[in-house]
């Protein structure tokens, strides 16, 4: 294979760490409702958190994969600091920056996840409210950083999560939604 084949390989690669990164984070952010619910869906609550932990770190392992791919593939035109700082990269800088904003907020999250214990319920959770933000911020970035963004397979990919984050989402600010240890209807937000 020559260079061409290789950076072209570089490109899908990172592309497809993006795509399914996002597919995985999807599923983390669905779990985690389910798991917070306390209700017996899948699994039970103790099962569900652990998938729910699973598949958060499987998706953050697939984003770190894609920055470093990326990283390394002269197309993508990426720097480290443009992982860091947002809006400021050579290939489109708007999409690319939505990236950063999610690989940010990602950071946060996960590092509020590992110190769980050290920094307290109540500073976890107010980190990781910020996943209902992440999610749309790194949807936004996929839709408009690569070079599939409106092939019909990848808008039926972000269609799919959509629905799922929007229905569980719905779910979770329902009336019906019983969070452990809070009634239905009074939730502690």
């Amino acid at each position: 294979m020559g260079q061409a084949g290789f950076d072209e390989a570089l490109w899908a690669f990172g592309r497809g760490t993006g795509v399914t990164a996002l597919v995985v984070m999807t599923v983390a952010v669905v779990a985690g409702i389910v798991a917070r619910s306390g209700r017996v869906v899948v699994l039970p609550r103790a099962g569900m958190a652990v998938f729910h932990r699973g598949a958060a770190s499987t998706a953050v392992g697939l984003v770190a994969v894609h920055v470093v791919s990326l990283l390394a593939d002269p197309w993508a035109q990426l720097r480290l600091v443009d992982v860091v700082v947002p809006f400021g990269g050579a290939y489109r800088p708007v999409w690319v920056g939505f990236g950063t904003v999610a690989v940010d907020v990602l950071a946060a999250v996960t590092v509020s996840g590992l110190l769980r214990h050290r920094i307290g319920p109540r500073a976890f959770r107010a980190v990781h409210w910020a996943t209902y933000a992440l999610w749309p911020v790194a949807s936004i970035h996929v839709l408009g950083a690569g070079t599939d963004a409106l092939r019909p397979w990848l808008v039926a990919v972000l269609m799919a999560c959509a629905v799922a984050v929007m229905a569980a989402m719905g779910w979770r600010i329902s009336r019906g939604f019983t969070e452990i240890g809070v009634p239905a209807g009074q939730l502690a937000r």
